[in-house]
Order: C-alpha cells, then structure tokens, then sequence
C-alpha cells in the first residue's frame, strides 16, 4: 500500500532488524583537488582554510557574550530574536502538536465552521470548564488556528480552516500519537533499543511473508492510506495528466483510491491495481463502489518476490520507494522496468528530501518516521535517479508540484539499451 505521513503497503520478502542501517549518502566522489598543500609549499588546502573559517565562527555564535552583544545591537537584534523564537519553538514543538491533537479530538474547527462562538458557548458544546475551554482556544489562536471575532467571540484562523472537510489531515494528526510514543527515548530509538509501535502498525515493514498477512493485518494502515490519498492524487496528478496513457499499473496502489481519482481525470484510461493480496481485496470494493469493475483489474501478490504484470503503459508508485532500504527499492525499480511497455512511463510520487521550501520534511520528519517504521528512508530527486539509472531508466525528469512537503513526482523511461 501506498505510504503516507508516510507510507506504502509495502512489504520485505524477509524479517529486518527493527533499526537496519539507513545511512545516507552525503558525500559525492569528485575529482581531487591540487592546491599549494599537495605540491609541498605546507600552506592549507582550500577544504581546509574553509574549515577553519566555519569553526571561528562557530565558536563566535556559541560564546554568551557574542549572544549578549548581538541581541543588543541594533543591526544584528532582530537576527538574533528570529532564531531565539526558532529555537524556542523547537523546544515547544510538542506542546504545539497536543494543542492542535485537542482540537482534532473535540471536532472545534468543525463547529467553528458552522458560526463564531464565545467561550461559554463552547464550553458547554464540548463539555469543558470554562476556563480550560478559554486556555485551549487563546492557544489556539496563537498558533492561527483559531482568530478571534471581536472582544468574545472565536472563529476559524487560517490554519484551522484548512482542516474543515479534511479527513485525512485529521487522521495523520490522531495517528503522530504513535509516533510520538516511540519518539519518547530518541537516543534510544537511534540505537534500535526495543520495538516500536509504528514497526507493528506497518506489519509488512517486518514481515517474513508479506503476502500472508491477513484483512485484519492490513486494515488500519490501508484506511489510513486511503483516507491522506486524496491529497496526493490532486498533486499528482495535477503535476503528471494521464490522459495521455491507456493503460496505468499502480505498484502497491492499496484499496485503490489513487486509481480512482486517475480513472475520473482519464475517462478512458485502464486502471490495474498491483498489492498484497489482502488489500487488493478492499481495491475491488472501491472500484465496484465506484462503477469502475470493467476498468480496474486487481491483482494480490508481492512486488519483491512476484513478477509484476506486464501490459501497462505507464506504471506508478505512489509514496512506496521510500518506505524501502536501497537494494529493496533497486529491486522494486527492476521489476517495474521488465513490467513496462518499451514506450512505457514509470511515474514515481513520494515526499523527497530536500524539496524546495521544506527541508526538514524529508531529512527529520521522514527520517525519524521511517527509522520508528523499521525500515526505508526520504530519497534526494538526485538520489532517485541514481537508482532510477542503475535499474535501466533514462529520460529521468522531475515535474513541478503544487505543494512539494507533500509529494515530489519523477519520470523516467526504459532505457533503450537496457
């Protein structure tokens, strides 16, 4: 299945260690370079004059007088009281994530999107003292998602209004409680010190037998999927039309709702659903409910141990790669090249590091998310296409998306020598 706040329903064709190594590769081989220090005058290589400059002023912004003196100083205050607020907020990021959980859990913007109410008017709605209903909602307009209407009354902000008729946005919230929960020791986590309940959550992350799990194994991880596609399928499919394919193959498509929202933007577009088989089963009821049983094939197997099906002209996988160490996802892209037409188009849609305007999604947000899943971890678009090419794809381009922390999106082609 496809990953969401994380990730696909996908599996390993044998058990991993809770915490297998996900090292990144953050350095490139390059080409020597030859300084004064490498022809024997003694002086300093570039690398490390740089160095030496980059811990001067390390050393600068740690001292507390440097700290003193630029909070007071008129020039540099304002850089100063910026990163003190982006450091408190790091230290409050928690706090923040429980006041917005409160919210989800009592339906607050939800009945704020009927009408304002004062305090004492909600106080009774939800069953709270007053004061603490008061406490939640001046908290909540500190962190725009509520805004106040005159002297007493409280309406939607524009965060919170975001979130009205959202069901997925609200389930991921209710759902970082687990993650939360395994993020209570992170040094501990880092060491692979005990089992997550993430790692149980998303069973195939460490199943033997992916293809074995049961409807019950399968349920809350898919209607979790199914429930945040939506907002993937918009950026997708917004960033790569499919009208131009006759035949698209969802690798690990979960119950079926990407297709579904492709086969309505495509009307003549074949759909064919590739997944373990209990969550093909929940595929076939979408598509049933959604008049698509003579559009939509649905087929159970495992990606990493079964062929995939050929026939299609183009073949997606919607946030899978990076629930999968490099040589799983090496093999994922392997099959997807044997599978697809020597025309055909693979179409890769997962959050990436890196992405413009949200770092810290991919590196810390994905990175720690995966490493409590067990396994896999977010791909540079450059890092992709290094895999991408060792498994026989060219034409490697990325499309623009509306809102990138969601969703990157790759192509690629067979290539034609491989």
């Amino acid at each position: 299945m496809q990953h969401a706040p994380p990730h696909s329903s996908h599996h390993s064709t044998h058990p991993s260690a809770h915490h297998g190594t996900h090292a990144r590769k953050l350095s490139r081989v390059c080409a020597p370079r030859v300084g004064l220090a490498q022809i024997g005058l003694g002086l300093p290589s570039v690398d490390e004059m740089v160095d030496r400059f980059w811990s001067v002023r390390d050393r600068l912004m740690a001292s507390a007088s440097f700290r003193r003196w630029a909070a007071a100083f008129p020039l540099t205050r304002p850089i100063a009281r910026r990163r003190s607020r982006d450091l408190f907020d790091l230290c409050a990021g928690f706090v923040y994530s429980q006041v917005l959980l409160a919210c989800v859990r009592l339906r607050l913007f939800d009945i704020l999107a009927e009408h304002s109410m004062t305090a004492h008017e909600l106080s009774r709605r939800l069953g709270m003292a007053e004061e603490a209903t008061e406490r939640l909602l001046r908290a909540a307009v500190s962190l725009r998602l509520l805004a106040r209407r005159g002297d007493d009354r409280f309406g939607l902000g524009p965060l919170g209004a975001a979130l009205v008729g959202n069901p997925g946005v609200a389930a991921m919230v209710e759902h970082h409680a687990m993650l939360y929960d395994d993020l209570r020791d992170p040094v501990a986590l880092l060491r692979g010190e005990g089992k997550t309940a993430l790692s149980s959550y998303w069973p195939y992350a460490g199943a033997g037998h992916p293809s074995d799990l049961t409807a019950g194994d399968v349920s809350s991880y898919t209607a979790l999927m199914a429930a945040s596609q939506p907002l993937i399928a918009e950026e997708v499919l917004g960033a790569y039309p499919l009208n131009r394919h006759r035949r698209l193959m969802d690798v690990g498509g979960g119950d079926g709702a990407f297709l579904a929202a492709a086969a309505e933007r495509a009307p003549d577009l074949e759909v064919v659903l590739f997944d373990l088989p209990a969550v093909a089963e929940r595929a076939k009821l979408r598509f049933q409910s959604a008049g698509l049983q003579d559009r939509a094939t649905v087929i159970g197997g495992d990606f990493l141990s079964n062929p995939l099906p050929k026939g299609a002209d183009a073949l997606s996988l919607v946030r899978v790669l990076h629930d999968h160490d490099d040589c799983e996802a090496l093999t994922i892209l392997r099959a997807a090249r044997q599978a697809l037409a020597p025309d055909g188009t693979l179409l890769i849609a997962e959050p990436m590091a890196e992405a413009p305007g949200a770092h810290p999604v991919g590196d810390a947000y994905f990175g720690f998310y995966l490493l409590a899943m067990g396994r896999g971890h977010a791909r540079t678009p450059h890092e992709i296409t290094d895999l991408l090419q060792r498994a026989g794809f060219s034409s490697v381009r990325r499309h623009a998306t509306a809102m990138p922390l969601l969703t990157g999106v790759i192509t690629a082609s067979p290539a034609k020598s491989a």
